[in-house]
């Protein structure tokens, strides 16, 4: 069993409260994907972030292929860190990690993810040529995305 990990960092020139009121909605989670994912909350995002919220999209990775993904708020520490993970969708395991904390002249938001691809070895086998490329282009499309919104840290 093949678990991998993605780990992205970016700094913005904004104030901690500032980032953790933009990142802890999930409405602004459309926002910050690419427009070919087809991004749709379905159901969740009514509320605050909270342990134990269930939100549910529809979302489109490949080939305009639509997928139904499930995630559960596990760990809220209020402007410091949220964890998401996967109930139902496209991985084996979706374990990601949202930190943030204030340095100077802004704040440093990190990402971790665990994942694990289906289908195993056929899956490890796509994983390089398919998988990892999707989640490179759609973090670099958030960091561009969070330059347009926040001004870039210099």
């Amino acid at each position: 069993m093949k678990i991998y990990t993605l780990q992205k960092k970016q700094n913005l020139p904004i104030s901690v409260e500032q980032a953790w009121e933009f990142l802890s909605s999930p409405k602004n989670l459309k926002t910050i994907t690419p427009d070919y994912m087809s991004f749709d909350i379905l159901s969740g995002a009514e509320k605050p972030m909270f342990p134990g919220q269930i939100i549910q999209y529809i979302v489109t990775p490949v080939l305009g292929i639509k997928t139904k993904w499930v995630t559960e708020i596990t760990h809220v520490k209020d402007k410091e860190y949220f964890v998401d993970e996967q109930r139902f969708g496209p991985y084996a395991l979706w374990h990601h990690k949202h930190f943030i904390k204030k340095i100077d002249g802004g704040v440093e938001m990190e990402d971790i993810i665990d994942y694990k691809v289906p289908m195993g070895i056929l899956g490890q086998m796509v994983h390089p040529i398919l998988v990892k490329p999707k989640l490179e282009e759609i973090f670099a499309y958030r960091q561009k995305k969070l330059i347009e919104l926040f001004g870039d840290y210099k």
